[in-house]
């Protein structure tokens, strides 16, 4: 892609991921209210997993994850290394849980393991620039 009017090349891209890790902190954020308010049985798939039954725990887990997804998506396209690094894992991350419910919802599993690639594509291929110095 040639540079228009100042424009980086791949820039497009690193804002679609900094968009990407800034939505899903979001709905990790939604995850961690749900967990705290919720009021009923715990759902099986909780029951015997790596942290336990306990909804709290899930709660502080989804909370922690969803504050480090939201700062990195502004401080990626200010050329933080670390936050590069933060968005490939949750694209990975985002592309691998969706295969364990493909069974349960088979389209939307694709349009996550998708997405997850594109983020990953877009940090590996363009992440490594700085877009703060450059234009």
């Amino acid at each position: 892609m040639d540079d228009v009017e100042g424009a980086v090349d791949g820039w497009g891209w690193l804002e679609f991921c900094a968009v990407v890790l800034i939505v899903a902190g979001i709905m990790r954020i939604f995850d961690a209210v749900w967990a705290w308010r919720f009021d009923g049985p715990v759902p099986e798939e909780f029951r015997r997993s790596l942290f336990g039954d306990d909804l709290d725990t899930w709660g502080w887990v989804w909370f922690i994850v969803g504050v480090v997804l939201i700062v990195a998506g502004p401080l990626m396209l200010r050329g933080a290394k670390w936050a590069r690094w933060v968005g490939v894992v949750a694209g990975a991350g985002l592309a691998i849980s969706a295969v364990w419910a493909m069974p349960m919802y088979p389209v939307w599993s694709l349009v996550y393991i998708a997405v997850g690639i594109m983020v990953i594509y877009g940090l590996v291929t363009f992440g490594g620039r700085n877009p703060a110095r450059a234009g």
